[in-house]
């Protein structure tokens, strides 16, 4: 079991999702029984404001700015954007009062999930080909096996493309929350 799929790579992915489902639901129980629901409202802003700024990985990424090593980004990243949606889920909480939020939460829930999946299948399948070099460096073999190899390869530069699904869902969760936030400011009580 110590080497095994379900151990390296699928157990990791479930107690991460898990735990930031988990750990909403304790810390949003502890503020209603401390009658401090009202902190949740501001952990929407606080939320999305890391969010955001995990946006940065993204943009230098893209070169749209200079500063920061993509490593460190996007560790920043993945951290920023975990406690950016514990946050907003703690926003949510468990009231229900319009579809337009819950549908924004949803779009962040699947590009959450999106995010975490794309990472882990990456690192996967990027060890796996590294491991079938070396074995094919240290063993005899045929032309075959080299035309496994280059066509696992392929593969894995497909499974690099996971981000034109990610991309999108994620711009679906941005536009939800832009049309939640302007709502939210039409309607707020400015008195």
């Amino acid at each position: 079991m110590k080497d095994s799929l379900l151990s390296k790579e699928i157990l990791p992915f479930l107690l991460v999702f898990i735990g930031l489902i988990g750990l909403a639901i304790v810390i949003d129980a502890i503020l209603h029984l401390f009658d401090l629901v009202w902190v949740g409202r501001w952990l929407g802003v606080l939320g999305t404001i890391f969010i955001l700024l995990s946006l940065l990985y993204s943009m230098r990424k893209r070169k749209k700015i200079q500063f920061g090593e993509p490593k460190t980004l996007l560790k920043w990243h993945e951290a920023l954007t975990l406690l950016g949606a514990l946050m907003i889920l703690l926003h949510a909480g468990i009231h229900f009062y319009a579809i337009l939020p819950w549908l924004a939460l949803a779009a962040m829930m699947v590009s959450v999930i999106s995010g975490m999946t794309g990472r882990y299948l990456l690192n996967r399948s990027r060890r796996f080909i590294a491991e079938r070099r070396a074995e094919l460096i240290q063993q005899e073999h045929t032309p075959e096996d080299e035309k496994n190899l280059f066509q696992e390869a392929v593969t894995v530069d497909l499974m690099k493309k996971w981000r034109t699904v990610h991309l999108p869902i994620t711009f679906t969760f941005a536009v939800l929350s832009l049309a939640h936030i302007i709502s939210i400011l039409l309607y707020w009580e400015w008195k």
